[in-house]
């Protein structure tokens, strides 16, 4: 007889550990090659791919922005994703574009929306790029800037065309920063981040993620705890849609 046993109290079953909620995250790599990726203690076979990625035959083509996060309370290390195009954002239905300025403020408006709004600041203001409005979101929160602070990338054409080298650079200059991200996991077995909104270690507003969470257009589809704790991601109880069967009689057949 040849019997592997464990004590009950062992957890043996289970891939890799998943989390929920929101943790205090530090920046690792951005777009790493397969190296880079083994070198922070994550395993693939093959190069990863950050640039003309279509998600159908017919649609739009797009580059993607990967950010790899860890978190050192629970000494894990997870990707938070940023779809982007290598062009300006369309224009919208109602016949407006998005613009930004150097200090990260975006507005719509058919033209310069400084004529329209007091609060934008009139400088170096230009039509912004798709994903650029959630990747500005990212680097204030991730570089702590203050309101009314500089936001502003030297190269951003290249950064939306898929060369990343501004972003590798504050990776190194930003390694003592962290940026809480709120964690959730879809279909029970895929780690994901929120993109739709990021946080600084002070002061802590989680209610800013719950104002978010709460906006039909910014819903986190994955499932997360509801105390926003970050914590190891226990599945939820399921209720099952199927009818139960009918009982069996004891003076049935067998």
């Amino acid at each position: 007889m040849a019997i592997q046993s464990n004590s009950s109290d062992v957890e043996v079953v289970g891939g890799i550990p998943l989390y929920t909620g929101i943790g205090a995250m530090s920046v690792v790599a951005v777009n790493p090659t397969l190296g880079e990726l083994n070198a922070i203690g994550v395993k693939m076979k093959t190069e990863p791919t950050y640039t003309g990625i279509s998600f159908d035959d017919d649609g739009p083509s797009y580059n993607k922005l990967t950010f790899w996060l860890h978190n050192e309370e629970h000494s894990f290390t997870t990707r938070m994703e940023i779809l982007v195009t290598a062009t300006e954002r369309a224009i919208s239905k109602s016949g407006k574009y998005q613009w930004v300025n150097k200090f990260g403020q975006t507005a719509w408006g058919e033209s310069n929306p400084s004529t329209t709004y007091e609060w934008f600041k009139n400088e170096d203001v230009r039509r912004a790029y798709s994903g650029e409005e959630t990747l500005i979101d990212f680097l204030k929160a991730w570089a702590n800037i203050p309101n009314g602070g500089e936001c502003s990338l030297d190269t951003v054409a290249d950064i939306f065309a898929g060369k990343v080298d501004e972003l590798k650079q504050l990776v190194m200059s930003l390694k003592d920063n962290k940026v809480r991200c709120l964690l959730g996991v879809k279909d029970g077995k895929y780690q994901q981040v929120y993109n739709k909104c990021f946080g600084r270690l002070k002061p802590k507003r989680d209610d800013m993620f719950v104002r978010s969470l709460n906006d039909d257009y910014r819903q986190f589809k994955a499932e997360y705890n509801s105390d926003l704790i970050l914590q190891r991601y226990s599945p939820s109880l399921v209720e099952s849609n199927e009818a139960a069967p009918a009982p069996i009689s004891m003076e049935e057949d067998w």
